[in-house]
């Protein structure tokens, strides 16, 4: 960030006079900020806050520690100022008693008695800044400004990791199913050991690259890149290049260095999508790759190191693919280390309500046309439908819907599903398609998948399901 320019003023002690204006000409105006002064001198705390408010601040202001502690506890402080050496608790105590409760305040030390090892217990206790009186005001001003700037930046990164958490993360991810539970709860630990290589299998549509996203921000790997690669989608002539790069000359067209997916993955994830297409004489060169760390662009013999991780996807069956010669066994193997397979929207049913209501109020906000939402009777068509294209299909599905509706409930003919296609089971019917891992089955699993597909099909509303199933309310209360 720029800063403005600081005129040249003689060096004159800080708290022994009131500065001219003079001296703040070419002082950027700063955002109205409130700093708590804390000093157990009445006189110092009387000319720094004529100082402050000078410059345009809110300041208030505390004798000791403990005075300091009550005014945040009840006021909005933006920075807090204080003095090192004070009876009762000095300025190293409150410190780390601020920063136990609000670790994101600005605060700048400012003592008479800075020596090296109070300055340095003063920055490892989470201080900003270290001062020493006298100070020449433009020195404090400065570090003032500063401190507000970094307080600032890390406030907006820390709203815009919040944000991105909150829609590529893991709880963007909508569920009520416990195979998907199962399925995050994997993916989270695997999230914490970034060396790991993730294989994530599931049919076309299912999320797999959502699931890859929120792996690498769960992995503490945001403010890398996230590179994704879909090996079907590239020729394979050029898929090498696409992924290692290549130099200049190395083949017809090649007039230039250019770096591939791996390089610009460095210190993120780079994740192979349909990872099943890749030709066979290239599973070989990334089966080198995973193996040694490292590869080598086309045309070049230099070795790079690869330092990011590798998350694979596929709607094929690689297995099957192993057996008949289509996919190399030993990558299989080396990518399999992690397994994880997403299941079908088939299969967790009881998600579609939960799915279709999270579509509309989405595109309700994207459109800003009013949605009033879905009927019954549209809801058993979505229910009733088998969704080949998966989340992906049901997301299309209700955006066409969204389109065509006019301030009414999205009704049946909206969704553009053929009555054909839906299943015969009537609104009067409750279709139970249940898969439980044979590791997790039980009578209490048995039961809470029942009770999560009641509760999909009645809206999440406890007292209709409990009607279905003849069952006191509080049954549910009991359950979980």
């Amino acid at each position: 960030m720029k800063r403005e320019h600081i005129p040249d003023v003689p060096r004159r002690p800080f708290l022994s006079l009131i500065v001219p204006a003079e001296v703040t000409k070419g002082y950027r105006l700063m955002e109205r900020a409130t700093i708590l002064i804390v000093d157990d001198s009445e006189s110092s705390l009387f000319l720094v806050r004529k100082q402050l408010e000078e410059w345009g601040y809110t300041v208030r202001s505390a004798t000791g520690g403990h005075a300091a502690l009550e005014i945040l506890s009840i006021d909005h402080v933006d920075l807090i100022l204080s003095d090192q050496k004070m009876p009762g608790m000095d300025g190293i105590e409150l410190l780390f008693a601020i920063k136990e409760v609000r670790p994101d305040i600005p605060f700048i030390m400012l003592t008479a008695h800075g020596d090296i090892s109070s300055a340095v217990a003063s920055i490892r206790k989470g201080a900003d800044d270290y001062l020493e009186k006298p100070c020449e005001p433009e020195e404090l001003r400065s570090a003032i400004a500063r401190s507000l700037d970094y307080s600032r930046l890390r406030r907006e990164h820390r709203e815009i990791t919040d944000f991105i958490s909150r829609r590529h993360g893991f709880q963007a991810i909508v569920t009520h199913s416990p195979r998907m539970r199962t399925v995050i709860e994997m993916a989270k630990k695997v999230a914490r050991n970034p060396a790991t290589t993730v294989a994530i299998a599931g049919e076309s549509g299912t999320g797999k690259e959502v699931l890859a996203r929120a792996i690498h921000i769960a992995s503490g790997l945001m403010e890398s890149r996230f590179i994704a690669v879909n090996c079907a989608s590239i020729p394979a002539n050029l898929l090498e290049s696409e992924l290692f790069g290549h130099v200049k000359g190395s083949f017809t067209g090649a007039d230039r260095d250019r770096e591939g997916k791996f390089d610009m993955a460095s210190n993120g994830t780079i994740l192979l999508d349909e990872i099943g297409d890749m030709p066979l004489d290239l599973q070989a060169k990334l089966l080198r790759v995973l193996e040694e760390r490292s590869y080598q662009r086309v045309g070049s013999n230099r070795p790079i190191r690869v330092d990011c991780r590798v998350i694979t996807t596929t709607h094929r069956d690689l297995q099957e693919m192993v057996k008949s010669g289509g996919f190399r066994e030993d990558l299989y193997h080396r990518i399999s280390t992690f397994p994880i397979t997403v299941p079908p929207l088939r299969e967790r049913s009881e998600d579609i309500p939960l799915l279709a209501c999270h579509f509309i109020d989405q595109f309700r906000r994207e459109v800003g046309k009013p949605l009033p939402g879905i009927s019954q009777a549209a809801m058993d068509t979505l229910c009733g439908y088998s969704w080949p294209g998966n989340v992906r299909e049901l997301r299309n599905c209700l955006e066409r819907a969204a389109i065509l509706t006019d301030g009414e409930l999205i009704r049946p003919d909206h969704l553009g599903i053929r009555a054909s296609e839906v299943s015969s089971t009537t609104a009067s019917d409750i279709h139970l398609d249940i898969t439980i891992p044979l590791s997790n089955f039980s009578l209490d699993t048995a039961i809470d998948r029942i009770l999560a597909i009641v509760l999909a099909r009645c809206h999440q509303n406890k007292s209709r399901a409990a009607e279905l199933l003849k069952v006191d309310r509080k049954y549910f209360y009991r359950r979980r």
